[in-house]
């Protein structure tokens, strides 16, 4: 049983220079994740590059994963497919692998009619006994999951989640007050992570987090113990870095974060390519002058929530 809270980073997937999965250095990551106490791994994402995994790797990674994390925190698989009969299936082999839980992005390539996606949905949640979000992201894959077709999404008892990247911080309050806990919000969208949080989501499924474990964690049990402006304060310090996750390179930018920030490297599969000259000069210039003024954390850990 997942408890859809707090903080859950959607990983990168690390490559050796060969392309080959190098499971030492993700295990590296992995490890300071959760040294830093985040509540959940989602593997296989945009950010984890899951277009270009096999299935055999995204299989391994699963398996390799839970073995990491020794059933201390959820290992959450996502489901991003063309096609309703290949994402039942990677559903499946999901599950078999013994993935605890679903991320589930609408039909990829077509655009879906509000029914087309509600189905598809639905016929997901109808093919597996894992928990499952829906990620909303009507700016990157141009279909939004509305208030109304999320009512008809919630009569499947395993959907039980929402990644709520509309931009509209206002949804975060829709959501809650239509389906108040029957539905867990967590805001997929770095740059408004505190003001999600401070709004009622339950959680934070974030980008910075896979170089930066420990900041974006205290943010979080900051904000739910009431200490805002102790968050506010680190939050305002990650900005320029949160920034690096709304853009099209932002698997190379956090990559190269994680590089300076000693878990990760450059890594990518083609065709994504290292930042190169003048971007990679200013991506890193960002990096660095954070790293300069990089804040000493209040001990957030254990700290007593007020929510």
């Amino acid at each position: 049983m997942i408890q859809w809270e707090g903080i859950m980073p959607a990983v990168t997937t690390k490559f050796t220079s060969e392309d080959e999965l190098d499971l030492a250095m993700f295990e590296k990551n992995i490890k300071a994740q959760m040294d830093a106490g985040v509540h959940g791994i989602i593997l296989g994402g945009s950010l984890g590059e899951a277009s270009t995994l096999t299935k055999s790797e995204k299989e391994t990674l699963i398996k390799a994963t839970l073995e990491m994390v020794g059933g201390r925190i959820p290992v959450v698989m996502t489901i991003a497919e063309q096609s309703t009969k290949d994402a039942i299936f990677m559903a499946q082999q999901a599950e078999k692998a013994g993935a605890q839980g679903l991320m589930v992005l609408p039909p990829m390539r077509y655009k879906a009619t509000d029914h087309e996606t509600v189905v598809f949905f639905q016929s997901i949640a109808n093919s597996t006994s894992l928990p499952i979000m829906i990620y909303n992201n009507p700016i990157d894959y141009k279909i939004e999951v509305t208030l109304d077709m999320m009512a008809e999404l919630l009569k499947s008892d395993n959907i039980q989640a929402i990644k709520e990247s509309t931009r509209d911080i206002t949804n975060i309050i829709r959501l809650r007050n239509r389906f108040g806990d029957r539905l867990k919000v967590f805001t997929g969208v770095d740059t408004l992570g505190l003001e999600s949080l401070v709004s009622g989501a339950d959680g934070w499924v974030a980008g910075l987090v896979c170089a930066y474990p420990a900041e974006t964690v205290a943010i979080y049990e900051l904000v739910k113990a009431g200490r805002i402006n102790e968050a506010l304060e680190i939050y305002r310090w990650f900005m320029p870095l949160l920034e690096l996750d709304i853009s099209p390179q932002l698997v190379q930018n956090i990559k190269l974060a994680e590089v300076v920030t000693g878990i990760g490297t450059e890594n990518v599969r083609a065709p994504r390519l290292q930042l190169q000259g003048k971007e990679r000069e200013r991506v890193l210039n960002i990096i660095e002058t954070a790293m300069k003024s990089r804040p000493v954390l209040p001990e957030y850990k254990n700290i007593k929530s007020t929510v």
